[in-house]
């Protein structure tokens, strides 16, 4: 495909009007002013619209759509254990798979290319993720309560299961990453099991970090150490990876996701809808930090539209610390584009630039909200909404175009979930 005289958000967060972007098979092979010689196929008319890097959701628990609506008013704790917990004990491999293949839909409507999902029934998960056509790091949920060591768990031998068959499917589309769901939710035992299995197997981690004052602070009662550094002790964030959350992170919890290159992945809605916090942006990224954003799952937030995470990252940090600088609109935009690629372990996504994967988004820059544009990079991030995106690629293949989706039969996804989400609630007599 090739973009023609279409506004385009460059590798420094910028916007730069009537640029030529040409797609080959599953990569950007030109970016620049003159049309390029050769055949790319269809021609697009990029007039009146902005190409942008597709967005990555760094922290979701796709299937999650099931629980929409369903745990309202709640703290974390009492949302997990009264309402979630309870649900999700219900759930089968074919409740996973259209869960997460409805919040797929929903993603790429709203031009997120890749997430990073956390949760259950990987096979079902990593059956939606190539049916779908997006691009993700797929992970089981590890939680123990007991003397067991990790290769005692029934996820280990899942794990292992998981990669064997979709480590690396769909042309790369698909990773699988280790997990820890969360300090509370484990013992030092399973955290070093977790720890040396993704060393060994080389891979990285995903783990819910200091999401609440409550866990930040009963972990160092437990410890006499923060989540982030009873972590390392462990060996756990040696490992490169996502720490989800991170609202309560203190500086020396900072200092140590940039020495060993874990991602902080902020969730602005879920967080203040469970009335968790707000994670401290700029001070993370004084820390050398890498910093992305996540929606969480769609029963804490309760949609999967990362242009609100984007503006609420930045509109939260000024009102925060009163400083109307303290994140731009362009540290917004590199959250949502390129720190996830990288939160993801994704050098070859996250830019439009030749040579990276064609993870595209293409917005309609006509709508009465657009106009005028003074500045580009915080009209897209404080004015842009999700509904405006109108084309979604990924790998250089088109999933969503002006209202149809190209992969998905979102009607039978949604009336799957609605039936599904039913017979769970009737069973649990909510």
């Amino acid at each position: 495909m090739l973009f023609e005289k279409i506004a385009v958000l460059t590798q420094d967060e910028q916007v730069q009007p009537e640029l030529y972007v040409a797609v080959q098979g599953d990569s950007i092979a030109y970016v620049g002013r003159e049309r390029p010689k050769g055949d790319f196929g269809r021609r697009y008319d990029g007039r009146g619209k902005l190409l942008m890097p597709g967005l990555v959701n760094a922290h979701s628990h796709a299937p999650m759509t099931l629980l929409r609506g369903y745990a309202e008013g709640l703290s974390l704790q009492a949302w997990l254990n009264e309402r979630v917990f309870p649900f999700e004990a219900r759930l089968t491999g074919q409740d996973v798979y259209f869960g997460s293949l409805l919040a797929y839909a929903e993603m790429l409507r709203f031009g997120v290319t890749a997430s990073a999902d956390m949760y259950f029934f990987g096979q079902d998960m990593a059956k939606a993720v190539l049916d779908s056509g997006m691009r993700a790091n797929i992970c089981l949920s590890v939680t123990c309560f007991d003397d067991r060591a990790f290769e005692e768990l029934p996820v280990y031998e899942e794990t292992l299961r998981l990669l064997e068959s979709s480590q690396g499917a769909g042309n790369g589309r698909l990773r699988v990453d280790a997990c820890l769901h969360a300090e509370y939710s484990s013992t030092p035992k399973v955290v070093a099991g977790v720890a040396d299995f993704a060393r060994r197997m080389g891979l990285r981690v995903h783990v819910h970090l200091s999401e609440t004052r409550q866990e930040h602070e009963a972990c160092k009662a437990r410890w006499g150490l923060t989540p982030a550094a009873y972590l390392e002790r462990q060996g756990l964030l040696e490992n490169p990876g996502i720490a989800a959350h991170c609202v309560h992170c203190e500086e020396g919890d900072r200092q140590i996701l940039a020495k060993h290159g874990v991602s902080a992945a902020c969730n602005p809605v879920s967080n203040l809808k469970l009335a968790s916090g707000i994670l401290d942006a700029p001070a993370m990224l004084r820390a050398g930090v890498n910093l992305c954003l996540g929606t969480d799952g769609a029963a804490s937030n309760n949609n999967l539209n990362l242009f609100e995470e984007m503006k609420d990252l930045a509109l939260l940090s000024k009102g925060l610390l009163g400083d109307p600088c303290a994140v731009s609109a362009q540290q917004a935009l590199r959250a949502a584009t390129r720190g996830g690629a990288l939160a993801l372990g994704r050098e070859d996504c996250g830019l439009i630039k030749a040579g990276l994967k064609a993870d595209l988004a293409v917005l309609d820059a006509e709508k009465p909200w657009w106009s005028p544009r003074f500045d580009g990079p915080a009209q897209l991030c404080f004015g842009a909404q999700g509904s405006d995106v109108v084309l979604t690629m990924v790998d250089g293949r088109v999933l969503y175009e002006d209202g149809r989706w190209l992969t998905i039969d979102v009607e039978e996804a949604r009336d799957q979930v609605q039936r599904r989400a039913e017979r769970i609630a009737a069973e649990l007599g909510a």
